[in-house]
């Protein structure tokens, strides 16, 4: 279904010392935080993970990722088998497997704001080039560079593949991509929200100066407080881990929140604590922690 509609307020209010509840769900990002480097999920993640679902922890894997790249961590949603994809825009029941993945929430891109971010953004930075992520396609500009390992279904300036004629004009729009070859990263995020403004929410995951735009107030925080007021947990029994821009209203909000070592400057400030890199599994460090917290509270 798509859901467009008011949104649980993704600023972290002060009520209750989060640190005196126990966790009900771990929200984690994967690229940078959960996964290594190589993409893998270790031996020790893997163990955390289940120890955490065992001890009653519900994990939420939320990641800008779209939900055909979900496969590398599809094992290991256990009883829910659901994962925020997409920065947000989209939860995904990963129970079927790889490409058999099924939408339950849809927070779409309306084309009229994506065609006005994409005209506001080509004034403001000359040389963008775009692509447009869909629930079940992705389409690009020919300009738009090799950045993942698919092929697009189809090549045509955005303002094309956004209009009402284009042959997947039915099919929601989660986010557009924009890419810059000479910017640096930081100023072309500075420069995209300042040029957007309102009209949708831009971030970005990359080390290199390509954007991620989704819906207004679409976040992956905005979603995630969706999803926790379904199954009545507050922000305060929430912990999170991330490690750049597109985490930080996730880790904001949550009454625990993690910056992995190798994190962005930006995800450093707003996490209520460090631990250390993917590499060093940084999430299961604290996972372990968190699990043998609650079983002591059990006793």
């Amino acid at each position: 279904m798509r859901d467009n509609g008011p949104v649980t307020s993704a600023t972290r209010q002060h009520e209750t010392a989060a640190e005196t509840l126990p966790p009900r769900l771990i929200a984690t990002d994967l690229d940078g935080t959960l996964l290594r480097d190589d993409k893998s999920v270790s031996p020790r993640t893997v163990a955390a993970l289940a120890a955490a679902e065992e001890a009653g922890i519900e994990v939420f894997f939320v990641t800008g990722r779209p939900a055909r790249w979900m496969d590398v961590v599809s094992d290991h949603v256990h009883g829910h088998g659901l994962a925020i994809c997409g920065n947000g825009a989209a939860v995904v029941d990963l129970h079927g497997g790889p490409g058999a993945h099924r939408f339950v929430k849809v927070r779409e891109l309306a084309r009229e704001n994506a065609l006005d971010a994409v005209r506001l953004l080509r004034e403001a930075a000359p040389g963008t080039v775009y692509a447009v992520e869909q629930t079940y396609g992705f389409y690009q500009e020919p300009a738009y560079p090799k950045l993942h390992m698919e092929i697009p279904d189809s090549l045509a300036p955005a303002e094309e593949l956004l209009s009402a004629q284009h042959r997947a004009a039915g099919e929601p729009v989660l986010k557009i991509l924009a890419y810059h070859p000479e910017l640096d990263p930081d100023a072309f995020l500075t420069l995209a929200r300042l040029a957007v403004g309102e009209r949708a929410n831009v971030t970005r995951s990359s080390p290199s100066a390509l954007l991620e735009i989704s819906g207004p107030g679409v976040s992956k925080a905005s979603t995630l407080a969706l999803c926790c007021a379904e199954r009545g947990i507050s922000h305060e029994e929430v912990v999170a881990f991330g490690d750049m821009p597109n985490d930080v209203e996730m880790l904001t909000w949550a009454g625990r929140s993690y910056a992995m070592g190798n994190a962005h400057p930006d995800v450093v400030a707003a996490a209520s604590g460090q631990t250390v890199a993917n590499n060093d599994d940084g999430v299961a460090v604290v996972i372990e922690r968190l699990v043998a917290e609650r079983l002591r509270h059990r006793t």
